[in-house]
């Protein structure tokens, strides 16, 4: 288990998809605080567990250091606060809702310098274990509706290149076939 880098596009371990756990222990609980070391590390929102070399459905979300991102201006108080403390990890997530649909601009640790605008649900519910093994599900929507959604579609072996245009794959191709070439893994 290599937990010390993040990997980037054109690792093979980036497209596998992710096995489910079976039982929230120590080892699972360490899994988690090392994902959210290396979110941080990279000034990162989330991160999958497939990112850093682990084929186990678990990431990490914590939106709260940029909580008006993509708000409005003078919201009511507690708009744009996350629904859930953070951060907060999501133990075999799988969205079971969407609602809506809007673009937003995306980056992604393992496309480094790379950030497109993407089309997400603007509303999902999320059912997924916590680090006590117990189920739950929360209705997310913004940013962190986003981010969720980017995280799952990790642990599914699907990445920010699937979701983008022919033309963004296209303005990017240099970049991206740079990334690939540099990859390790």
């Amino acid at each position: 288990m290599k937990l010390d880098q993040v990997y980037t596009y054109g690792a093979a371990v980036l497209r596998e998809k992710a096995a489910p756990i079976a039982k929230v222990d120590e080892r699972v609980r360490q899994i988690a605080k090392t994902l959210l070391v290396r979110m941080y590390e990279s000034d990162g929102v989330g991160l999958a567990a497939e990112q850093v070399g682990i084929v186990e459905a678990i990431c990490v979300v914590d939106v709260s250091r940029r909580p008006n991102e993509g708000a409005e201006e003078n919201p009511p108080a507690g708009l744009n606060e996350p629904p859930a403390s953070m951060p907060l990890t999501l133990i075999n997530p799988a969205i079971v809702e969407m609602a809506g649909k809007e673009r937003g601009r995306e980056g992604c640790l393992s496309f480094p310098e790379i950030c497109v605008e993407i089309a997400r649900a603007a509303e999902v519910v999320v059912s997924f274990m916590d680090l006590e093994g117990q189920s739950r599900t929360l209705r997310v929507k913004g940013l962190l509706a986003r981010v969720i959604q980017h995280e799952v579609d990790h642990l599914n072996g699907i990445l920010l290149v699937d979701r983008m245009s022919p033309a963004q794959k296209v303005a990017l191709a240099g970049q991206l076939r740079r990334l690939k070439k540099q990859s390790v893994g």
